[in-house]
């Protein structure tokens, strides 16, 4: 089993609604969640757009790296996220893969850890909520260290 860290979030229709059935369904195909942070209200990061609510949750998967993404991917599709082709728009739900155990991978389709996640309070700060001594496999730095040092201006909230 690997401990796998992903970030859930979404700022169209019922939110506590798709959370929860993101939540069931991940238990469902991908593996059990063992923590979770609190939900976030959190900025558009990219674009302008409704306020998001964002999620960081830690799940032991028994699924290799490559089929974790393709079933987050079909469970963002059953709840109705749609993509139109561009990096930043409002979405049912999203769910980034954050870290998969120590793991670097760097390919078209994949990149582990998220490239960017040093870079994006409302990934840091709900993660440093469940694993703030979690590192960074390529730079050695902390979720907690990795916040300390973020320039993101936006806010997050506890819902």
């Amino acid at each position: 089993m690997a401990e796998v860290f992903i970030l859930l979030g979404g700022n169209v229709g019922d939110k506590s609604k798709l959370f929860n059935k993101t939540r069931k369904l991940i238990g469902e195909r991908i593996g059990k969640i063992t923590k979770l942070s609190s939900v976030y209200v959190t900025e558009s990061w990219g674009f302008e757009s409704e306020l998001f609510w964002n999620q960081a949750i830690i799940v032991s998967a028994i699924l290799e790296p490559q089929q974790l993404l393709l079933q987050t991917q079909a469970i963002e599709r059953d709840l109705g996220r749609t993509n139109k082709g561009v990096n930043y728009e409002a979405r049912t739900m999203d769910i980034d893969l954050i870290f998969y155990d120590d793991l670097q991978i760097n390919t078209p389709e994949l990149t582990l850890p998220h490239p960017r996640l040093a870079e994006r309070k409302f990934v840091l700060v709900p993660l440093n909520e469940i694993a703030p001594q979690k590192r960074h496999p390529h730079t050695g730095m902390t979720v907690w260290e990795m916040l300390k040092n973020c320039t993101d201006p936006l806010r997050v909230d506890r819902l």
